[in-house]
């Protein structure tokens, strides 16, 4: 812990008179753009591992100890308060491993999570089963989590077949909107087919950021191919099509 501590007292000199002119005028507020910036960025680098993850693990350990800092100069509570919330928090939501609750599997483990979760004086507020789940969530991040919260009241397909005829449903719908050319609905109609399709990935055990993530990559390496071997402001549409097709194969070899 002692490169720990020295990251503190770092944060600390910085933040004190005589510091940093810009991490002294730093919010809570102002750090929010910072803390996404730096997740996305980690989330990036889980998938590449090593050197690189180490680094940005580092980067969002920052936004932890300056934020935890903020709120001390304020007087409201400190890093060791931060960490010590969590630590008995882990320890009473795992009664399984710190107490003598016997559980079966990881399914038990999470309805007893959700149990002693709304047990907490910090969630006592909430009324419903989906409050919790940030309205400033990613879109496709908040569907799946408002899903998977239902589905632990039992409120879910018993078989991914369900959610795929609800899908097909959903998709004949869209249509239906283009061949009115119902626009109000068309809109309404593209977010039921997109919620539906996060429910199969759901069920079928697919994270659907990740899917949708592997898919913009493709998409980027392969048009980054069509720029490579032509003159993609005059070639026409077919010639960039025959080579797509040839990245494409590529790509399957």
């Amino acid at each position: 812990m002692k490169e720990f501590q020295r990251l503190l007292d770092i944060m600390k000199k910085l933040r004190a008179p005589g510091g940093c002119p810009w991490d002294r005028e730093q919010t809570i507020e102002s750090l929010k753009p910072y803390l996404l910036e730096e997740t996305y960025e980690t989330l990036e680098a889980m998938d590449i591992g090593g050197e690189t993850l180490k680094g940005e693990l580092g980067d969002l350990l920052l936004q932890i100890v300056f934020q935890s800092l903020i709120m001390e100069e304020e007087g409201h509570f400190d890093i060791e308060d931060v960490s010590k919330g969590i630590a008995d928090k882990l320890v009473r939501r795992h009664p399984h491993v710190f107490g003598d609750v016997d559980v079966e599997d990881s399914g038990e483990v999470l309805v007893n999570w959700e149990k002693i979760k709304s047990e907490e004086k910090e969630h006592e507020h909430r009324k419903s089963v989906l409050d919790g789940v940030p309205k400033t969530f990613p879109p496709l991040m908040r569907a799946a989590k408002l899903q998977s919260k239902a589905a632990r009241v039992g409120f879910d397909w018993k078989e991914v077949d369900g959610a795929l005829v609800k899908m097909e449903e959903e998709i004949e719908e869209m249509r239906e909107a283009f061949a009115n050319d119902d626009m109000v609905n068309l809109k309404e109609e593209m977010g039921d087919v997109m919620f539906s399709m996060i429910n199969v990935a759901r069920l079928a055990g697919i994270d659907i950021n990740d899917a949708l993530n592997q898919t913009n990559n493709k998409f980027e390496k392969r048009f980054r191919y069509i720029e490579e071997r032509c003159d993609i402001e005059k070639a026409d549409l077919q010639t960039m099509e025959d080579l797509w097709n040839e990245a494409k194969s590529k790509s399957k070899k």
